[in-house]
């Protein structure tokens, strides 16, 4: 029997988080640039680069940059059905919403729980990275010696206050902060192109001589983790203006963005030192591959610009995350599945201010621990913390698109979609999903740089969240009958 494809009744307990203005996130806020600039900015397109596509061409080759793209066309077909599915869902749960519609509400609210865990995983763990990067930098170019923490806690309570503020101030920062690291990459690329690289430009990168080899899985799983966070577009819902235009248009924005983007800046480097020079360029300093290309093609002062320029761009990423984090937590206490004041909405600024504070609390918690522990903030803090991040959002994607397939199986389209985004590319992206998680899963070692133990520990905390979920849902449904039926079926339309 089909059920209602928008319900018209949605079944809630009798009180919510709040029932006037303020109960709202401030609706109307936001364009499709500024959801863009927020899903893009996440992804840190200027640390992915310098940081992890130097890692690329040393696994793959010079065929690296064809593992961005061909990620970027599975996330297509990813948000074919993501997008078809979008006007039906009318809350800003975005995955826990789209996987309870179409898997249950047990897979949903074991959803729920695997974002919320996964966004802070990779929020937390950026945090790591943010104070090694502005501890060294400082170091070099202004001689100010602080220990990593000092940066970490200072960028905790940037966050905070940027989240704290209304949703259209973190909009403008991180619009300014993306531009600028786009910028830098963008020009570090003209100078290459304009000097004709190493030894001429070349497509070779593109041969299949060269694409179609046994080590490409290496790359393609960096690949996929560069992705990380696209779909957020969905947790701004509430507060965009006509979301069911906006949020699938700034869904294929922000993929097509980032796969073109990637692949075109991975390419360029690849011409910076040669088709038989790129390997062993990454080889011999991947963490100064793109400062190294930096400095010979455009000069010193670049370089210094780029350093300065990746602290802000995880600076950005860090805030991208919070928001998100944030709207899960609101999305999931309006329905009572976290404490209602989770929910709070600040009165004049119109953000969830109570769950930006549990966030931040939490962000500076992680620190302090890995601080007192003497961890390394970067093979340590970041990639042990944030790497769990990663293989859960894998996950949820891999999930939403079943729950496309599910819920377009059970329910007939009501606005014209056809089968080649209902069932056909979903399906395809479900079976493409799971083969990048696998490739991420076994050549985790590129991630972390940790031993069999450590990672199968790291990948195994995804499933254990996700049953932990699933075994909630089966209490609520007996001791809270009310809040379990309405799971994913709050109306803020």
């Amino acid at each position: 029997m089909t059920e209602p494809l928008v319900p018209t009744a949605p079944q809630q307990p009798p009180q919510t988080a709040g029932t006037d203005a303020s109960s709202h996130l401030r609706r109307g806020t936001l364009g499709l640039a500024d959801i863009v600039f927020f899903v893009v900015a996440a992804a840190a397109p200027l640390t992915v680069m310098a940081g992890v596509a130097p890692l690329a061409i040393l696994f793959g080759g010079i065929g690296a940059p064809v593992a961005y793209l061909a990620i970027g066309v599975l996330l297509c077909l990813f948000a074919a059905g993501f997008t078809a599915m979008t006007p039906y869902i009318r809350n800003a749960g975005a995955f826990y919403s789209y996987i309870t519609r179409g898997l249950g509400r047990p897979a949903g609210l074991g959803a729920a729980l695997l974002a919320l865990f996964s966004y802070n995983a990779m929020e937390i763990g950026v945090f790591g990275a943010f104070g090694f990067f502005a501890a060294g930098t400082a170091d070099d170019l202004l001689g100010v010696d602080l220990p990593w923490w000092a940066y970490a806690f200072a960028g905790v309570a940037v966050v905070w206050f940027l989240g704290f503020r209304s949703i259209s101030l973190g909009a403008k920062v991180l619009a300014a902060l993306l531009i600028a690291e786009t910028a830098i990459l963008v020009l570090l690329a003209g100078a290459i192109l304009i000097k004709g690289g190493a030894s001429g430009l070349s497509l070779a990168s593109f041969a299949p001589s060269h694409v179609f080899v046994s080590q490409m899985s290496a790359p393609l799983g960096l690949a996929a983790a560069a992705f990380t966070g696209f779909e957020a577009t969905a947790l701004y819902r509430e507060e965009a203006r006509d979301p069911d235009r906006t949020v699938p248009r700034a869904t294929y924005v922000a993929v097509g963005f980032l796969g073109l983007f990637y692949t075109f800046v991975v390419w360029v480097i690849v011409q910076a030192f040669g088709n038989d020079g790129a390997v062993g360029a990454a080889a011999k300093n991947p963490a100064e591959m793109f400062f190294t290309a930096m400095t010979q093609y455009v000069g010193t002062w670049a370089t210094d610009l780029q350093r300065i320029l990746i602290i802000t761009s995880l600076l950005a990423s860090l805030l991208a995350f919070h928001n998100a984090i944030t709207r899960y937590g609101y999305a999931l206490a309006t329905e009572h599945a976290l404490p209602t004041p989770v929910g709070r909405i600040h009165p004049r600024h119109g953000s969830p201010w109570i769950a930006g504070l549990v966030q931040s609390i939490l962000a500076a918690a992680t620190v302090a621990v890995f601080a007192a522990i003497g961890a390394d903030p970067y093979n340590q803090f970041l990639l042990w913390v944030n790497t769990p991040g990663v293989v859960g959002i894998l996950v949820l994607q891999l999930l939403a698109a079943c729950a496309v397939v599910a819920f377009f199986r059970r329910n007939a389209p009501q606005r014209g979609e056809g089968r080649l985004r209902t069932l056909v590319a979903p399906g395809a992206a479900a079976v493409l999903l799971a083969a990048a998680t696998a490739l991420v899963c076994t050549r985790l070692n590129l991630f972390t740089g940790a031993g069999p133990a450590v990672n199968w520990s790291l990948v195994a905390l995804t499933p254990a969240v996700f049953l932990i979920g699933v075994a909630l849902a089966a209490r609520m449904r007996r001791t809270r009958p009310d809040v379990y039926a309405g799971l994913a079926t709050t109306d803020i339309d």
